[in-house]
């Protein structure tokens, strides 16, 4: 157990009165582990980080995109050293029932041994110096215990050793992977297997790249998730040195001046990430916005849509709905439905009115046909709703449920959409973008392409989407390109799959409800469509 000490504070009347005030104590600390690092450790930090060791003791996954020297290295230790003292459980024989292991990994050894270990020892040593005793034995790479079931250890991420992570079975365990984005997604895969109990995983990177475990974290559901923003910094802030190490207002001034370009009020667009600082705007590049604004650069010319169009649109959303008691839209309803089937989960049911996407209804199959319950679901929302219509993927699954609902008399207010087809008018005039410049491959590209243009800010379609992380996960992973005939065509599912480990379900059942035919005039979309 760990212990403190202040004296000429104050004097107990005995060694149980002393006791029971340290036990007051360390019970505050495990109840507020800023709380501990602020008291024990003697650490100081800023608002943000706070936040992520808030995170990381109460939520199993928390992930941090980092601009350059904002503390992220600190924020991680500071983090690891209180799960590791917190978290141990004794019973009334002080014998230890739930054990505490932390691993702390990175891409190189010299991350681990002179970067995170030295953040450890700094903070293992202040609270020493601040009369808390800290149990264990700090080494150049871990601190042990005299029980081997509590530890803390330090390693390089090694992708041809997986056996390394296999020791890591504990009733509490933590892994935190600082330089996050420059490890494989099978070291991750090694590590997810460890992930169980009372488990925390942090990760911590500079965001260079929008691939990989680190970079899907940041746009995943299972994870809480924060940004260190170098132009909110306390130095920055305040123009004075604050946090000893952070970054500071000169740095930050050097690379406007270096990595920025000024821009007029009017030329301002928030799809390009362009922000205010001192009275001027300025237009960042790519290298800024990874060194300092701690976000991924601007999406390649070969991505569908960027991630800053989804997060504008579900603004958007948001703003529009708060100020609603209740859910009313005066457009007509077009459904877009994506089929599951054997092997896939979900279906997908996208409610569209105009220019808001209302919500995304999705059912688990279980891997298990449900075409006749689908069907009934579909052919209930026409039945109440007599101007709605509904967009059918019919390629495979949906093949059935289409004909069901024809069945049902409802051929007049449901459509047929195969990906496959020629993307042209029933006039048999190719389809266009907005522009009217771009021609398509087939139906599916024309479809893509038509959610691309209604949520590019430049349409002023005042897209409106429900917050959703799995549904910006799949549009911002969709690649497309010209064939030799000049014509767009996106890449095949299969290739977006293998990077995404999962169908784009939420994104067919939107582009679904872009289908092109003249049934459809009264429902909204980007000029020059339908």
């Amino acid at each position: 157990m760990m212990t403190s000490r202040k004296e000429g504070v104050m004097k107990f009347k005995s060694e149980e009165e002393y006791r029971a005030k340290g036990e007051r104590v360390v019970k505050s600390w495990i109840n507020d582990w800023n709380k501990f690092i602020r008291e024990a450790l003697g650490a100081n930090l800023d608002r943000d980080q706070q936040a992520i060791v808030e995170s990381v003791q109460h939520n199993p996954r928390t992930t941090v995109a980092s601009g350059t020297a904002r503390g992220k290295d600190f924020v991680t230790a500071c983090a690891a050293i209180s799960f590791l003292y917190l978290t141990p459980k004794w019973n009334a024989k002080k014998e230890l029932v739930a054990n505490t292991k932390v691993a702390l990994t990175a891409p190189t050894d010299r991350q681990v041994k002179n970067i995170m270990m030295p953040e450890i020892a700094r903070l293992y040593n202040a609270a020493k110096r601040r009369g808390v005793h800290l149990p264990g034995r700090l080494n150049a790479y871990d601190i042990r215990m005299d029980d081997v079931e509590w530890f803390l250890t330090g390693f390089k991420a090694d992708e041809h050793n997986h056996e390394a992570w296999s020791g890591f079975h504990a009733v509490n365990t933590m892994f935190a992977v600082t330089e996050a984005s420059g490890i494989s997604d099978d070291t991750f895969g090694a590590i997810e297997g460890n992930l169980q109990g009372n488990s925390r995983i942090l990760l911590v990177f500079n965001p260079n790249t929008t691939i990989g475990y680190a970079a899907k974290s940041q746009k995943g559901e299972r994870w809480s998730k924060f940004r260190l923003n170098s132009l909110t910094a306390p130095n920055v802030i305040e123009k004075k040195l604050m946090i000893p190490g952070q970054v500071d207002y000169e740095w930050v001034i050097d690379k406007i001046a270096n990595w920025c370009s000024p821009i007029r009020v009017d030329e301002v667009k928030e799809e390009e990430d362009d922000f205010q600082f001192e009275g001027q705007w300025y237009r960042p590049t790519d290298i800024f916005r990874i060194k300092v604004l701690g976000k991924f650069p601007k999406v390649g010319q070969d991505n569908l849509i960027p991630e800053q169009w989804i997060e504008l649109a579900e603004q958007r959303w948001t703003e529009y709905h708060s100020s609603r008691t209740y859910e009313y839209y005066s457009d007509s309803l077009i459904l877009g439905n994506d089929v599951a089937g054997m092997g896939r989960d979900s279906s997908v049911d996208c409610y569209r009115y105009a220019n808001i996407v209302a919500r995304f209804y999705e059912t688990n199959s279980a891997g298990v046909a449900d075409h006749m319950e689908t069907a009934g679901r579909i052919a209930n929302v026409l039945a109440n709703d007599h101007e709605a219509i509904s967009s059918i993927d019919t390629i495979g699954e949906g093949a059935g449920v289409y004909s069901r609902l024809v069945e049902l008399g409802y051929e007049d207010r449901v459509i047929s959409c195969k990906y496959s087809e020629s993307a042209k008018s029933e006039f048999d005039q190719p389809l266009t973008d907005v522009t009217g410049q771009y021609e398509f491959a087939n139906m599916r590209a024309y479809l893509f392409w038509a959610v691309r243009d209604w949520l590019n800010p430049k349409n002023n379609q005042n897209a409106m989407l429900p917050p959703n992380e799995r549904l910006k996960e799949e549009a911002i992973e969709i690649k497309w390109k010209f064939q030799s005939n000049g014509s767009v065509i996106i890449e095949p599912k299969e290739d977006i799959k293998k990077r995404l480990g999962r169908s784009t379900d939420l994104f067919d059942a939107l582009a679904n409800t872009f289908h092109p035919i003249s049934r459809l005039e009264s429902v909204a979309s980007p000029a020059g469509y339908f």
